[in-house]
Order: C-alpha cells, then structure tokens, then sequence
C-alpha cells in the first residue's frame, strides 16, 4: 500500500518505521522540508517529499502536525490522491500548551470534525490516544491476550476498514468509536485516552466518556 505521512514527529516517525517495515511504500513530509528528513528516510527506507507532494497517488495519508497548523496546509493537498483513499487524523487539541483558542472547539466541535473542515476531506481518528512508543514496543499477533486496542472514529465506513486493516496489521486490534460526531469519547483527558487495554477495556473506556470539555483542555 502507498502510504503518506504528514509530520515526522513521534507519532508519524515510529509509523514510518512500521509501515515500511511491513513492506508499505512510504512517503513522509515535514513543514521544514525533504533534506531534514534524510536520516528518517535512511534508517526506514521512506521517501522524503514535500508536504504538497506527500498525498500524490496514495491509498492511505496520516496527518500527524500540531493542530493549529492544519489550516496552513496547503490547498489542493489530495488532489493526487488515489481514489478512495483514506485520511487518518492522530491530532489533539492542546489550547494551553500549544495551539491556542480555537473557538469552534472549545464550542463543543469535536476536534477531528474541525480538522474534517479545515482539510475538506472526511477523516478517520486514530492514534491520538497512543503512546509513540507503543506502536514501536506494543504490537501483538492477532489473538494474544496481551494485544492492545486502539479507537477508530470516522463516518466512512470504506475508509474505516481501510485503517482498521491497517492497525491490525501493525499489531493492534480496533474498537470502532462510531462516527466523528461520537469521537469526543477518545479526545485528551477522557477514559480511553492514553488506556492500553484490549477490546473490553477499551469499548468499556469508550462507553465511561462525557461530552463536557475537561477544564484541562479548555484554553
């Protein structure tokens, strides 16, 4: 599968390291160019491109960035893009530490629904309660008792089997979280947030949420 990531930080770095490890054909791009991502692209194999190249022909693109910075990617972004190609969205809004008040947020949008409309492409949530380790450290066959589940929010359900397919493939099994309207229930400071447990634990984890914003994560 041709995979692009935005962001080569924890997340999208260790992705890349699994991904490729797994025979995908990654791309990764950053915001400060192709050239700082050689020594990522020589450990793992991935192909280092700008950010505006980073969706060209692909199946399945991570964006993995700072919150605040999704409005500045750039127009057109999935122009290149497969058809029926799936966008993963592992962000978090942190208003104190770093992004700022976003008021449609803080109103009560789920965040993966404000980043749907900043990138006008329908998303899937996930990883953004994972530790980066994990998807290095964690991984499990199918079946083992230890094996971890991850939460995956999204309204296309083609797209939704697309990453659930793919996070079994890394190692993980899945809770699907419902829709994005419905993945509040996996955003920072609620029960599942951060949880490694399997199915059960999870899918209890998930059912616990409330809808009222942590104080915590309010700006």
């Amino acid at each position: 599968m041709k995979i692009g990531i935005i962001g080569a930080g924890n997340i999208g770095g260790n992705l890349a390291r699994r991904l490729t490890a797994l025979g995908h054909e990654v791309s990764v791009a950053n915001s400060r160019g192709p050239h700082t991502l050689t020594g990522l692209a020589e450990e793992t194999g991935a192909t280092p491109v700008t950010v505006a190249e980073a969706a060209r022909g692909t199946e399945v693109v991570v964006v993995t960035i700072p919150l605040k910075a999704v409005p500045d990617l750039p127009s057109g972004l999935f122009d290149g893009a497969a058809a029926g190609f799936a966008v993963i969205d592992t962000n978090n809004y942190y208003p104190k530490e770093r992004d700022g008040r976003i008021a449609a947020i803080e109103d009560g949008l789920p965040e993966s629904r404000w980043v749907e409309r900043q990138l006008g492409h329908p998303v899937i949530k996930a990883f953004n309660g994972t530790y980066a380790q994990d998807i290095l450290d964690a991984p499990r066959p199918e079946g083992d008792p230890e094996r971890l589940a991850l939460p995956v929010a999204g309204d296309d359900e083609a797209a939704k089997r697309t990453v659930r397919a793919l996070i079994g493939e890394l190692g993980f099994d899945t809770v699907d979280s419902g829709g994005i309207d419905d993945s509040w229930r996996q955003q920072p400071d609620t029960p599942v947030y951060g949880l490694r447990e399997g199915v059960e634990g999870v899918t209890k984890a998930l059912a616990a949420a409330s809808p009222e914003r942590p104080a915590a994560f309010r700006a």
